[in-house]
Order: C-alpha cells, then structure tokens, then sequence
C-alpha cells in the first residue's frame, strides 16, 4: 500500500523507530528524521511533510506556515509549549497529543525526589563514598507521616501522585482554581488556594503544564511565603519556576531544599547555579523514562497520525476547534465533523 504520505519527526529521546515506522507503514507512508531539528531545518523539510511527530523541537508558526500539506502535528507527549497550536489550528492542522502518557512514570518520580530531598539520600550517599560516616549533614530531618504535601494542578499525574503519598502519612492539599471541592475531596485530598498551599505545605509538587499563566508561578515572592523548611519538587516544566530565584532561596536558607527533573535551559549551562548546590537534586528531564512508557508513547502518538490520515477522528484533539472548520486538511475528518453535528441538530 503507497499514499505517498511522508512524516515529519523533527526529534526524539529514544533508541529506536521502528514502532513508528512500523505503524505509519499502514498507510503507506514514508518517515524521514531530521538531523538537528533546528528551526531552519524543519522550515526547508515542512513544504513536503503530511504529518509532523515533535518530541521537544519547537514547531512554530514559521515552520508551520511551510507546511502546506500537514494534516496533523502529533506530540510525543503531553505538554503543548513547543507547538504553536493557535498557528496550527488557522492552517487547519489538527493538533493531538498523549494524555495519559507516563502517569505512572512521572508520580512515582516525584515521589521518588520527595523522597531522596526529605531523608536526604543523595548527602548522605556522596559524604559516605567520600570517606565521611556522619549523619549530622545538611539539613535537619522531620518526620513524614503528618505532614502535608501540596500538588500544584490536578491532571491525571497530580491524581495519581494522591495516593502514594498518602500511603506515606501524608495529608495531602490541591491547588486546581478549574476543580471543584468536591472532586478533590472525592480523591481524599483538599482544595485551596495558591496562597494557602504556599504557606501550609511541607512539601509542594508541581503538575500544570507551562502556559502564559503558569510560567514563572514559583518565583521569589513565593518562595518568601514558603516554610523554611519546605522543599519544591518540579517534573512538569522547566519554566514554571524562577530558576534565578530559586537558586537564591536555596542559598539563602529560605527553603530547605528542592527535587526537579526540568529546568528552564536544558541541558543547563556549566554555570548553572543550582548544579553547585547541596540542597537541590537534579535529573536529566526523565521522569517520564521507563521501556514500558516509552514504547506506549510511541505507538500512540504514531497511531493518531496513522488515524488522521486514514479519516478517522484521533483520540485527543487538542484543537478541537479546527475540526468546524472549512480549512480543515483532512478533509475526509471534516465531512464526517458535519454529519455528526447535522445528526444532532
């Protein structure tokens, strides 16, 4: 089977795919990589693309506004801040990603760092294979059980996070303004708001993605409302939190530490402050990493472009919109959009 159809993958953070080949092979349709999956790049590669897979390349309106072909940009994963959806949406291109992609993999890391920050397993793990047998370092310890944990959003990770940490004793807060009481209180947590989940919480979790909204919502001032001896977990986005201020509040004492998996430069500069700090843990952006996860991922996010093409409605559109509208590409997705509103009008 030949449609000619050529696929975009602009980038990705595993070894093989081959899953994704095999999958686009369905419809006949060829892959190509690109080498760097710089901007120029993609711009030269977008005018013969019918579909795009991103992983973390930017795909921006330039490189959109080239691909005059392109049905779907498909994320390998959740977030959308490397899509510029809206240009997307006003050249007709559906938009999907994975949402339920590494719940799994992602709660259980920030578990796993709120863990390592309050019994201070990397300190004590360095200072030992240094020679040092003493358990008088770094910061002071406190019990977990009773203590409250305060998760930033309430997605499908924040969800999942609930009851592991409750498995630890611990009372759990949510700040999610969309969320009604009930639903968190459904989940055994509590709403509250931003300001009180600052100044109550022991330990707080971030899980929003980045938006205009969210960018830069732990900065200094947040920080200041904080325990001192609270820490800051982040495996959402780098660019959530002030990475200067954050530094500046770890060196000052006015947090007790921090667990983060992103950051706002990534990989960080050599003079990345925070890379020079006792009372931070840093990993490389792989909260989401396990075999299980990544071939899901893969598999998935390959799907959605295969269901595009052969016109049938992917499972999550992220730009729904686009599917009323006259421009849409996939034309066959279109004439289906409008029997399917006629039958119910």
């Amino acid at each position: 089977m030949s449609n000619n159809y050529t696929i975009l993958i602009t980038d990705y953070a595993w070894s093989s795919i081959e899953p994704e080949r095999q999958i686009l092979a369905e419809v006949g349709a060829n892959v190509i990589v690109a080498e760097s999956g710089d901007e120029d790049e993609l711009i030269s590669l977008a005018p013969t693309v019918d579909g795009i897979l991103t992983c973390w390349k930017p795909v921006r309106d330039c490189v959109i506004s080239e691909a005059s072909k392109c049905q779907i940009i498909a994320r390998y994963g959740i977030g959308l801040d490397n899509i510029d959806v809206a240009s997307a949406t006003e050249n007709g291109i559906i938009v999907t990603n994975v949402p339920a992609y590494c719940v799994d993999e992602v709660s259980d890391h920030a578990m796993a760092l709120l863990l390592a920050c309050a019994r201070k397993i990397p300190q004590y793990n360095a200072s030992v294979k240094s020679n040092n047998w003493d358990q008088n370092i770094g910061h002071q310890m406190y019990r977990l059980r009773e203590k409250t944990l305060g998760i930033v959003g309430f997605g499908h990770i924040g969800k999942a996070l609930i009851p592991k940490a409750m498995a630890f004793g611990l009372s759990v807060k949510v700040c999610s303004p969309r969320t009604s009481s009930d639903m968190v209180e459904d989940h055994g947590a509590e709403k509250v708001s931003f300001q009180e989940l600052l100044t109550t919480s022991d330990i707080i979790t971030i899980h929003v993605p980045l938006t205009s909204e969210t960018q830069y919502m732990f900065s200094k001032d947040e920080f200041k409302a904080m325990k001192s001896t609270a820490f800051l977990i982040n495996t959402a986005r780098g660019g959530i939190v002030d990475t200067l201020a954050l530094s500046t509040a770890l060196q000052n004492g006015e947090i007790a530490g921090a667990g983060i998996d992103v950051l706002e430069t990534e990989p960080p500069h050599k003079d990345e402050p925070l890379l020079h700090l006792d009372n931070v843990i840093i990993t490389p952006h792989a909260a989401f990493i396990s075999e299980e996860s990544i071939i899901e991922l893969q598999e998935t996010a390959a799907k959605s472009v295969v269901q595009v093409l052969s016109g049938e409605m992917p499972e999550s559109v992220v730009n729904p919109s686009v599917l009323e509208q006259p421009n849409l590409r996939a034309k066959s997705l279109l004439k289906e959009t409008i029997l399917n509103l006629s039958s119910t009008t």
